[in-house]
């Protein structure tokens, strides 16, 4: 996403010098509802910050009094709006960047318009953001937009945001007006990947609270707006792990140098550090690392050096040098969500120019899995993406790109889509996690990790052994169905009965998984399918054992459950499917979770606001609402196991 933004920011940032060169940089962005008091908020910011000139106050002093906004007083909105149609509407329309510092740090603001039908325009000013400032009017709070931009932030990766709650002056500054908002967006945002949520009160039209603390917020003790731009942290959300240089340029000024040109995207290099170049899979050392003031003994992030090799090995523009051990992906295909930026709705198999971190290639996007209605976090049915629409898709090149998942960085996981006819950009894209075990070109099989080559550790043990001391040949009971459906009860019983009978084994469940081995993953349809995957993982190796596994699970997607059999072996899975009526599932819920659905508080929830897809097959469909059904299916199990696994 980052590929989007025009470079005159980094030519801005470095026209200065002395102190003000070694202060960090704050990008951040202000979004939120329309009249939430955006353009207003940052142009107090600016003008009470001392970031605006004499001769500027005086023009907006006039251009205030002829538009009228304010009557007397200075409309500080006039100071982003520069277009004459957003002073005439009083909105924002297009995307407006501000610089100014303080004596503890430089800021970049991105202050984007809050229309709905401007969604493109938030997007593009987010996409190189470290924190953002979600706005929302104390007379209406949490509106419809406000979690429309609060999901595309968490979707861009922003780590910090801070929600400013404007207006309080129109409210008499209540404090419970205050803390009803906060908490309903912190309900919301639990189910967005916002680790750092922060909220001030404040009125952007009279400053309070922006760059001052306000005497009518006593009951407020977190500081001004000011104050937390200054002294938030944000140095640890840069990759420093993952070494990734895109070559942009070979350098060759003579026959005696020949040095490879571009931005270190993530991680750090140093001399001596042993790079592989992608994908030609070549390796060397790092030489030299020049820049223009002479020869660097390290670069990180963001660095524009040239870097030289002690081998004469074959490395050309849009390769990619990386650290042997810390490999992206390199693939002709790929999982990605799409910010669709065009009047033109996208086209699936149509050819568009692909721009990623290391080049240009040829694609076609097709099929779109789904698009996201933004509103409310569900998923919808959709076979193209119209302008503004946010989906996922999956993407077919016609050359072989590197690349890292969005999430793990943000510089190697974006991409831009182009039209090949007119060359406008249509979309923009970021790539999703994929499974180990699907297929990415270039690399070496699904056994190789971080650049090695890895091999399963056998047992001295036999299978055959294990079966002869257990009597019991190993296998996975998987049962699936909704939540509420009877899974956990029957996995219980089938448990017990087993132990009874003198065998050795374990339930699996999806809760327990998710507070220790799955505890970094979320609810989306992504990170379930590889919760089941890491369940699947671990199945066979209690399977591989002796001893059996129930796993109980949800698995609304077949593909899920196809996954799962195809890890562990359809002759050594038995699938078990609750088909317990959704009515009775509500019933029993005791969680609260059906309720939540309802509202909307969880998206994507399977039989609410997300399809079950009812399995095509399975070895035995059963509806558990009475404890005679639990018995009654144990045994069917049971005379399952006997009968073909015994």
């Amino acid at each position: 996403m980052a590929t989007t933004i025009a470079n005159t920011v980094s030519d801005s940032e470095r026209t200065d010098s002395g102190s003000q060169a070694e202060k960090d940089i704050l990008r951040f962005i202000t979004c939120g509802s329309v009249d939430d008091g955006k353009s207003t908020l940052i142009g107090r910011l600016l003008l009470d910050a001392g970031a605006i000139y004499d001769d500027q106050i005086q023009s907006l002093q006039i251009d205030s009094e002829r538009h009228g906004t304010t009557g007397t007083a200075i409309d500080t909105a006039l100071l982003l709006d520069g277009l004459e149609d957003e002073r005439q509407q009083g909105i924002t329309i297009d995307v407006a960047y501000r610089y100014f510092s303080t004596d503890r740090r430089k800021f970049i603001i991105a202050d984007t318009p809050g229309h709905e039908q401007f969604t493109r325009n938030m997007a593009t000013g987010a996409s190189t953001a470290d924190l953002a400032i979600i706005l929302i009017d104390a007379t209406k709070g949490v509106l419809t937009q406000t979690k429309r931009h609060a999901f595309i932030v968490s979707l861009l990766g922003i780590k910090h945001v801070v929600i400013a709650v404007n207006k309080m002056d129109l409210v008499d500054f209540d404090q419970k007006i205050f803390e009803d908002i906060c908490q309903e967006f912190r309900e919301f945002a639990r189910r967005l990947e916002i680790s750092d949520v922060r909220f001030v009160p404040l009125s952007a039209l009279n400053g309070d609270n922006v760059v001052e603390a306000s005497s009518d917020t006593l009951w407020y003790a977190d500081g001004s707006l000011l104050h937390i731009l200054e002294s938030i942290y944000v140095g640890a959300d840069k990759n420093l792990t993952d070494f990734r240089f895109p070559v942009q340029w070979v350098n060759r000024p003579d026959a005696n140098f020949r040095g490879f040109s571009g931005t270190v995207a993530s991680g750090t290099v140093r001399p001596g550090d042993e790079v592989i170049v992608l994908p030609s899979k070549s390796r060397s050392r790092v030489q030299r690392i020049v820049t223009m003031t002479g020869d660097r003994e390290a670069a990180s992030a963001e660095a524009s050096v040239t870097l030289t090799l002690e081998d004469d090995i074959d490395v050309t523009r849009g390769d990619m040098l990386v650290r042997l051990g810390n490999l992206p992906r390199v693939a002709r295909d790929a999982e990605v969500m799409l910010v669709w930026m065009s009047e033109q709705p996208l086209s699936p198999g149509r050819q568009y120019w692909v721009k990623t971190c290391c080049g240009r290639t040829t694609g076609e996007i097709d099929p779109v899995r789904y698009r996201v209605d933004v509103n409310t976090l569900s998923r919808q049915p959709a076979t193209s993406l119209q302008l503004n629409e946010v989906g996922r898709c999956h993407l077919k090149l016609h050359d072989p790109v590197c690349f890292d998942s969005y999430k793990r960085n943000r510089q190697t996981g974006s991409f831009i889509v182009v039209d090949r006819i007119s060359h406008e950009t249509v979309a923009a894209g970021m790539f999703l996690d994929q499974q180990l075990d699907e297929s990415a070109e270039g690399l070496e099989g699904h056994n190789e990790v971080g650049g090695l080559k890895l091999q399963p550790v056998e047992s001295s043990i036999t299978a055959e052994a294990r079966q002869a001391r257990f009597l019991l040949q190993p296998l996975t009971v998987l049962i699936t169905g909704l939540s509420g459906a009877g899974k956990s009860t029957l996995a219980a019983a089938l448990e017990r009965r087993l132990f009874e009978s003198g065998h050795v084994g374990m339930v699996l469940d999806g809760e327990n998984l998710r507070l220790g081995l799955s505890r970094d993953l979320g609810f989306s349809s992504e990170e379930s399918s590889e919760n089941l995957r890491r369940a699947a993982e671990v199945a066979n190796l209690i399977n591989s054992a002796g001893q059996f596994c129930i796993a109980a699970f949800v698995a609304p997607q077949q593909s899920m459950r196809d996954k799962f059999v195809e890890i562990l072996g359809r002759e050594n899975t038995i699938h078990v499917h609750l088909a317990t009526p959704i009515e009775v599932c509500r019933q029993r819920d005791q969680t609260g979770r059906y309720a939540a659905a309802d509202r909307g508080d969880i998206p994507m929830f399977p039989g609410v606001s997300a399809e079950y897809e009812s399995p095509q097959e399975c070895d035995i469909n059963a509806v558990c609402t009475t404890p005679s059904d639990t018995d009654s299916t144990v045994a069917r199990i049971m005379f399952e196991i006997a009968k073909n696994f015994g």
